[in-house]
């Protein structure tokens, strides 16, 4: 079951210079990472050619999602955004207090396309 069941809060990570990615799983199909961000700290702006990333928010009530063309969207715990392939997404954690998402993509391998 250890590769079924994953006790994310053991897994989360933080750093106050940088946000952190930590790779919960990955199978043939899909991969799952959990990304901590402390206060201030942001996810750059980048799109997934060929697989859609959903994102599930956990922790944290303060969050800007960009969704590409100027769009923004406020997100907290307990919401959930989904991006399709080729979608333009990223986010900023607004609040005072950490945010924490995992990412859910596929199918794999996932093309990264860095903007801006």
């Amino acid at each position: 079951m250890k590769e079924r069941v994953f006790k994310l809060e053991e897994l989360t990570q933080f750093d106050l210079n940088a946000p952190q990615k930590v790779m919960v799983y990955q199978s043939d199909k899909t991969l799952g990472a959990m990304w901590c961000l402390e206060p201030g700290q942001e996810v750059f702006l980048h799109q997934h050619p060929n697989a859609d990333d959903v994102w599930i928010c956990l922790e944290g009530e303060s969050g800007l999602y960009f969704a590409g063309d100027d769009q923004e969207v406020e997100i907290k715990k307990g919401m959930a955004i989904l991006a399709k392939a080729g979608q333009t997404h990223g986010m900023r954690n607004t609040g005072t207090d950490r945010f924490v998402f995992i990412g859910i993509a596929g199918p794999v391998p996932v093309e990264t396309v860095k903007l801006g």
